[in-house]
């Protein structure tokens, strides 16, 4: 099974490149300039020492001001330099200038108040733009006091001291459909309770692999090892790019075939002749372009006789692996972001004509497969009720390449989205992590019972290695929802439930919390559109473990069991105002026992106050029981009474 990200808001690929540590001293001449963390709008940690830093000439004098206090230094030999600010109360706006010589720069609307890293793989980069109800939300989205900053897609061999780039947003209808969804409906949820201005700082990365976001020194790589890894990593690039280079020539580093938002290579007066041909539907990887991510265009036509061209019609394009802007005859009409979904877009009577009619597609493919693909059947041009297939030889051209790894995904070796991604903010104080990643290592029962492991890892050495004596700061996640197909029986293994297990283990960790979301995913999805709940559940969590509120933040939670006279008898935590079955008839579904055989069948259920009294005619003697524990579970029912599910669990280790 192969895991996509969502588009992400990018025209080029130049973040994708390896970032290579910088040789030799500085120039005198280098400009001042501050970490790139830093820009107007921006949310710094309340309660917390600020630390203020940047680059400049080695030996230049540095005067930064901040909130009418001004503090002095001297740039190192490397140009590098560094001030500190007392810890301050929430509030703002607030300013910050930079002097050096004559040089200045200034920084404005800074609020002080908490901010929140919200990293993981596609869920949490999934957009406000591709959650449920998307047009409401971004048109109500209203809060100048909420802001984003986008950590761009990079990676590098070395950690990095600055990222590649990124600004500051409010919560506005002009910006919020780009936030991370999680991460927006978490702070707004606490912006709710909480009068205190809250930034996330979104450094996330669609299909990325725990092991990448781990430092080198935590994963405990010797030198022979890491080499050895870069080295091959290298190696494979090598193939790729000299197997495409045959294939196309010069690889571009930018689309021409949008420049400005103009698509030229969509406009229907284009000569194509000179293109290639590649069969529809059909990733691009298998028809002689291994190992390419970035931009390539699609062409086909279609035609309408007098008196079907003053009619609107209906085009499908097929699914698109990932993103696609599609245009007829230079005419917009469609656009989305998933890669495993049809598109159907209705095209305006006025965009088509008599005649040869031009379809353009421009597909953004951010790794893994690209292309127009899926069913065949799904490409077609309705008109009048009567569908013409499409699917065939289409004109293809590359736009812009950036080399993938051969089906393994740079966001899936170890430690290099860490060394650019996160190196770069561990001076920057924060309140808390926000977390949702899992989908890429729960490939097997093995990969995900060794995340229990990698994930203990990843915390203890992000708290270790932030700086500002943080300690152990708030580290909050989403346990991995229900995917796949749902199960009949109760399965002996399963992956992702073997995931859930090695998440809900890190609550052994202090300052942490977990968000279940069993109930709430689409069997046939990874990406659940509902972000709304998950967002919500967490800040619940926050709201318990971090602000110390009275709420109840968590679903009924395996407290211990007994057996007796052929009965389980299962008592939960976070049961307090009783169970609930929401299941039809108030049937509670979703528990399966077995006997010595370790055979397990679904098993009944009543609820008894605080407990669940389990059974099956099918095993008289029963010594395990497990709820929800499949990738799928059907329906999970079991939830406490203010109407949070109870999460899955084991009672056997097998």
């Amino acid at each position: 099974m192969m895991f996509h990200q969502p588009f992400a808001a990018v025209t080029s690929f130049v973040a994708l490149t390896v970032s290579l540590p910088a040789c030799g001293a500085p120039p005198a001449d280098t400009p001042l300039h501050l970490a790139r963390v830093f820009g107007d709008g921006m949310v710094l940690q309340r309660d917390a020492v600020i630390p203020v830093w940047g680059w400049t000439a080695p030996g230049s004098a540095v005067t930064v001001t901040f909130a009418d206090r001004s503090e002095e230094t001297t740039a190192d030999g490397d140009g590098a330099w560094r001030v500190t600010f007392p810890a301050m109360t929430a509030g703002g706006p607030h300013t910050l200038t930079v002097e050096s010589s004559q040089e200045r720069i200034a920084l404005g609307d800074i609020m002080v108040g908490d901010v929140w890293v919200a990293s993981g793989q596609s869920n949490m980069e999934w957009t406000v733009a591709s959650a449920n109800d998307a047009e409401r939300e971004i048109a109500a989205a209203n809060d100048p006091r909420l802001r984003h900053f986008k950590v761009p897609l990079a990676w590098s061999w070395e950690p990095e001291d600055d990222l590649v780039e990124g600004s500051w947003v409010a919560a506005d209808p002009s910006h919020v459909g780009a936030f991370t969804a999680v991460g927006y409906f978490f702070a707004r949820a606490l912006r709710e309770v909480h009068d205190v201005p809250i930034g996330i700082v979104n450094t996330s990365w669609g299909g990325s692999a725990i092991e990448a976001w781990i430092s080198r020194s935590a994963s405990g790589f010797d030198d022979a090892t890491f080499s050895g890894l870069m080295e091959r990593e290298e190696a494979r690039q090598r193939e790729a790019r000299e197997t495409l280079v045959a294939r196309i020539g010069t690889l571009p580093t930018e689309d021409e075939g949008l420049v400005d938002g103009v698509a030229r290579w969509g406009d229907p007066a284009l000569d194509d002749a000179d293109w290639s041909t590649i069969p529809v539907p059909g990733l691009w990887e298998q028809a002689g372009y291994p190992g390419m991510d970035g931009v390539a265009w699609y062409r086909t036509t279609f035609t309408l006789t007098a008196e079907e061209a003053p009619r609107a019609i209906r085009l499908a394009v097929g699914a698109v692996d990932d993103e696609d802007i599609t245009w007829v005859n230079g005419v917009e009409v469609g656009r989305m972001q998933r890669y495993d979904a049809q598109r159907y877009y209705d095209v305006p009577a006025a965009a088509v004509r008599e005649g040869n009619n031009v379809i353009a597609v421009r597909v953004l493919d951010t790794g893994g497969g690209g292309g127009i693909w899926q069913d065949p059947e799904q490409v077609y041009v309705e008109v009048g009720g009567t569908r013409r297939p499409l699917a065939g030889a289409w004109k293809f051209k590359v736009g812009m390449v950036a080399i993938s790894q051969d089906g393994q995904q740079i966001n899936k070796i170890p430690t290099v989205l860490y060394n650019q991604m996160v190196h770069p903010l561990l001076p920057f104080p924060i309140k808390g992590v926000i977390w949702y990643q899992g989908e890429s290592n729960a490939n097997s029962v093995e990969q995900a019972a060794a995340y229990r492991e990698q994930f203990t890892t990843l915390i203890q050495s992000w708290r270790r290695e932030w700086e500002g004596d943080l300690g152990d700061f708030p580290f909050l996640w989403v346990q991995l929802p229900n995917f796949g197909t749902v199960d009949t029986e109760p399965p002996a293994t399963a992956a992702w439930a073997t995931m859930r297990e090695s998440q809900t283990a890190a609550l052994a960790l202090p300052n942490t919390g977990q968000a279940v979301i069993i109930d709430i995913g689409e069997p046939g999805d990874i990406h659940p559109r509902n972000k709304q709940d998950v967002g919500a559940r967490l800040a619940l969590v926050a709201r318990s473990v971090v602000y110390g509120e009275d709420v109840v933040a968590s679903g009924p939670m395996y407290r211990r069991h007994s057996i007796r006279d052929g009965q389980v008898e299962v008592e939960f935590d976070h049961a307090e105002d009783g169970l609930v079955s929401r299941a039809a008839g108030d049937r509670v579904v979703g528990f399966a026992v077995a006997g010595q055989d370790r055979r397990f069948v679904w098993a009944r259920a009543r609820i008894e106050g605080n407990r669940v009294i389990v059974w099956s005619e099918h095993v008289l003697q029963p010594v395990a029981v497990r709820y929800a524990w499949s990738n799928s579970p059907p329906v999970p029912g079991l939830y406490n009474g203010t109407g949070l599910p109870a999460a899955p669990f084991r009672t056997d280790s097998w």
